[in-house]
């Protein structure tokens, strides 16, 4: 999940960081520290917390009894990365606020996942989101969405870790390796021992220091250059305020649309299907707490962007009066940021380390939130549908062990990270390959009662090569053009943060005046577009795949894994027209809210809502296992 920004990570080799040196003060390092010490003791105080009582589901699902604001606050978190944090006010700085108005896609990218994703997620009693694609498809769909998912993850894991630390490093003279195995470790012993409770109370209290670090930031520099409206004016100046540019072509990088309707799906892939996000809807206590807890990201995730595009803003102004350094000026884009804060923050002890601690606490957040859905869909997914004798005691050492392996193998992947060089761009751009084919799988069960197991496994297939093809084919096209000092078009790669996508910009060559053709034209699509291309690949090429198959023909299918969508639209014309059309309103064809009456129909189909309680008092959908549903056909 997440704020897409279009900047590079911090690419510049390590060699080259002992340039400066650390500006820290005692008492930032012992912000830091705290920062550390406090994570580590929310996480253990869970896990000792009832220690020789916990069971699985209290690890993996915090006993699905959490409250709407931790909630919240841990949605917010799990892709708010340090990566973002660096890159967004990055992004405004050099190209204006016209990357603001993603804002907009967040509306419709959270009232989809409330409305639609959660009640269907929640009322199947799940614990990892691809037990859906058991209930829904088969237990082959289920392994390929997982694998794809562990997959995306663990790329993920390790750049997420690496990539701040070395810009720390490039920019403070803060010891690389040190920051990645202090990461590393603190977020492996509270995540592993204390589970999902332990993940989300961390996050809290790190999305705390997250606004803390990025306001005092704020309140320095717009003081330091007379104030916020000299701030607007200078940037105005300047032309960085940017209006509201309604061109319709998917190959320009950043417009109205690309940006309010492209972030849209990067959206619904992070916060409507991704297992960290799902996870965290499903520990709520109730449905309803976790409704409200993704309507509560919404005016936090304007209030983060708004908080980035100012830092940007007064970065901005303070180069104007204050020009950077040679050094400066030759860094990498996402170092910009923390040049500004030393800049501004130096002499005022305690500040540094805490833009530090914000920092950190970005990377800590996303990587906790990783390890643990890691370990859960491994858990669920891939050991306990083979292995289902497994007592409490063990599935609890069991879970343990694979968040711990899972942090084990995230330091192996942050080493690999430091070894790839300029090949790390495209270990980053596969995790935004990767949402919008499953994104496309998930929708292609949910809105299409046809769409068959076949027809999912070609469908997913096809839209990791459409992914890859277009992600890869950018990458090697830009590797052979020379560097530019800004990106065209579209040639970024998404990497998802809390906002959006925080991005790693593939630079064409600004010599290139004439718009690319064939080939280099299709690799030009704007990164915001991505996701909506690559699921829609897997709805058309699995819908044509279910029709030439005999779509459910023969198969038993489970209504409560599909979305109404044609009683729900016919229930918002007038009743008139529903007369008219011989259908009765929605809220009588399928009161899916009301278990008053043991036989309901939904899209033609008649089902038991008693199989509803059996399914939560037992845990079939728990244990993989999906109940028998007959179809009998009846007419609207």
């Amino acid at each position: 999940m997440s704020v897409g920004v279009s900047t590079s990570v911090p690419l510049l080799p390590t060699s080259d960081t002992s340039v400066t040196t650390s500006t820290f003060s005692f008492v930032d390092y012992v912000v830091f520290v705290l920062l550390l010490l406090l994570s580590l003791a929310i996480g253990l105080y869970h896990a000792c917390r009832g220690w020789g009582r916990h069971t699985v589901g209290q690890l993996l699902m915090a006993d699905r009894k959490m409250g709407c604001f931790p909630v919240a606050l841990s949605l917010l978190a799990t892709f708010q990365s340090a990566v973002a944090i660096l890159g967004v006010p990055s992004e405004i700085y050099r190209f204006g606020t016209q990357y603001w108005f993603l804002g907009c896609s967040y509306f419709l990218g959270l009232l989809i996942p409330a409305h639609i994703f959660i009640p269907i997620f929640y009322r199947l009693h799940l614990t990892s989101a691809y037990e859906y694609l058991e209930l829904r498809f088969n237990k082959a769909v289920r392994v390929c969405g997982t694998v794809t998912f562990i997959f995306q993850m663990v790329i993920y894991m390790g750049v997420v870790l690496y990539a701040p630390s070395l810009a720390l490093n490039a920019v403070t003279g803060f010891d690389l390796w040190l920051s990645v195995l202090t990461l590393g470790i603190v977020c492996n012993i509270y995540t592993a021992l204390g589970g999902l409770k332990a993940v989300i109370w961390t996050d809290v209290f790190q999305t705390l220091v997250m606004f803390l670090g990025q306001l005092a930031v704020i309140i320095v520099g717009s003081v330091k250059v007379g104030g916020l409206g000299h701030v607007w004016d200078v940037a105005s100046q300047h032309g960085l305020i940017s209006g509201i540019e309604l061109d319709p072509d998917p190959f320009v990088r950043h417009t109205f649309w690309t940006l309010a309707f492209g972030g849209v799906f990067m959206m619904l892939s992070l916060y409507g299907v991704n297992q960290a996000q799902v996870q965290r809807y499903l520990s709520s206590r109730t449905e309803k707490a976790a409704v409200l807890s993704c309507y509560a990201v919404f005016p936090c995730q304007q209030l983060v962007l708004c908080m980035s595009c100012l830092i940007g803003l007064v970065m901005f102004a303070y180069y104007q009066e204050y020009p950077m350094s040679t050094q400066q000026s030759q860094a990498a884009p996402d170092q910009f940021v923390l040049y500004f804060v030393i800049d501004v923050l130096k002499g005022l002890p305690g500040l540094p380390g805490l833009f530090v601690a914000c920092l950190f606490s970005g990377s800590l957040s996303t990587i906790s939130s990783a390890f643990n859905s890691l370990a859960t869909v491994t858990m669920e997914d891939l050991i306990q549908p083979w292995f289902p004798e497994f007592c409490e005691a063990r599935a609890i050492v069991l879970s343990r062990s694979l968040a711990f392996g899972y942090g084990i193998l995230c330091l192996g992947m942050a080493y690999i990270s430091s070894q790839l060089g300029s090949v790390l761009q495209a270990a980053i751009s596969i995790f935004g390959m990767v949402g919008g084919p499953l994104l496309g799988l998930f929708c292609l069960g949910m809105f299409f009662p046809f769409a068959n197991p076949p027809g999912a496994i070609v469908g997913l297939l096809a839209g990791l090569i459409m992914a890859f093809w277009i992600g890869i084919g950018s990458i090697v096209t830009s590797m052979n053009s020379s560097t530019a000092s800004s990106p065209l078009n579209g040639s970024i790669f998404s990497l998802p943060t809390n906002l959006t996508t925080t991005t790693v910009t593939t630079l064409m060559p600004s010599t290139t005046l004439s718009k690319p053709t064939g080939l280099q034209r299709f690799y030009s699509l704007s990164y915001l577009w991505y996701s909506a291309h690559n699921s829609t690949t897997v709805i058309v090429v699995g819908l044509t795949v279910s029709l030439l198959t005999g779509g459910m023909r023969g198969r038993p299918l489970n209504p409560r894994t599909i979305y109404p969508v044609l009683p729900r639209l016919l229930s918002l014309l007038p009743l008139s027209c529903q007369k008219r059309l011989c259908c009765r309103s929605h809220s009588q064809d399928v009161p899916m809210d009301n278990d008053l009456f043991p036989e309901k129909k939904m899209n033609g189909v008649l089902w038991d809502s008693r199989d509803k309680e059996e399914l939560a008092r037992d845990g079939s959908a728990h244990q993989g296992s999906s109940p028998t549903f007959v179809l009998q056909e009846t007419s609207l």
